[in-house]
């Protein structure tokens, strides 16, 4: 299986987050199936990754079933073939995913990121050579690089005219930070467009889930407060949960197994347990 199906029900998933969501993190988030039901892995350059760049490689690595999305950031579209001229899916690979989201300066400056997110044409180009080579794709993105690009709606703009898989919207634009409050406004007039929208952004309650069926999307990610609770998607889903020492220990045994650098358990064990006034926002 290639590819994420979004059409029935509504889906809980993991948010990419740098030296934090490797794939033993992932599993656990999973949790055999109980808890989110798409992960993603951490963000990847398109060049490094077509160049067969051996750590970049390593990221992206899936050693499980555990429902994975590969997230690309770049804008060549040769960099795009050569990297699937060469890839092999493993399993639990459902597809690829665009990020149009990363605010940083180096990503804005190369017309990476959020600064694609008006680039309508390059960002259609980048998804149909995916689908051309039968893999499924998603897009992750912000509201535009700034107050001005939101104000302009270049997001509906790119969400109508890209026909990718579903559309992550992450409601904040590209100057804002996690301490601004996500604008839940934009959901409603993103599912009218009529393509399936996941919503990110300040989510981690029941109620909050409520909310976003109410708008009508088809699912939600969480990022930050999973790596506080990574059983935040069993218990969003009302379904038992298993003991936090159990899988803590499942997750140092993954971690070992895989032999992961040293920084993912450093970077969540820092965080896991926290509360949100320890941790800050946890969108």
């Amino acid at each position: 299986m290639n590819r994420f199906d979004v059409k029935e029900g509504f889906y809980y998933m993991l948010a990419p987050i740098e030296d934090m969501t490797d794939s033993s993190f992932r599993t656990i988030c999973w949790n055999n199936g109980t808890g989110a039901d798409l992960t993603f892995t951490e963000l990847s350059r398109l060049e490094s990754l077509a160049k067969r760049n051996a750590c970049t490689l390593e990221k992206i690595k899936l050693y499980d079933e555990t429902p994975t999305m590969i997230q690309l950031a770049g804008q060549k579209e040769m960099s795009l073939k050569r990297l699937l001229s060469g890839f092999v899916p493993n399993k639990g690979f459902r597809g690829f995913n665009l990020n149009l989201g990363c605010p940083v300066p180096d990503f804005v400056g190369q017309g990476i990121g959020c600064a694609m997110v008006k680039r309508i044409s390059k960002t259609r180009k980048l998804v149909d050579i995916i689908k051309d080579h039968g893999y499924g794709v998603s897009i992750k993105m912000r509201l535009g690089l700034n107050r001005f690009e939101k104000e302009k709606k270049v997001y509906l703009n790119l969400i109508n005219s890209v026909d990718a898989d579903f559309f992550i919207v992450h409601a904040r634009h590209g100057k804002e930070t996690y301490i601004d409050k996500a604008d839940r406004s934009v959901f409603p007039e993103c599912v009218k467009t009529g393509k399936p929208i996941i919503a990110n952004g300040d989510i981690r309650t029941s109620d909050d889930v409520r909310k976003m069926k109410d708008f009508g999307c088809k699912g939600i990610m969480i990022g930050r407060a999973a790596t506080v609770n990574p059983l935040i998607f069993t218990e969003l889903k009302g379904l038992p949960l298993p003991r936090m020492d159990r899988l803590r220990a499942e997750y140092e045994k993954l971690l070992k197994e895989r032999n992961a650098a040293n920084k993912y358990p450093k970077n969540i064990f820092k965080h896991l347990g926290k509360t949100d006034s320890e941790y800050g926002d946890m969108g």
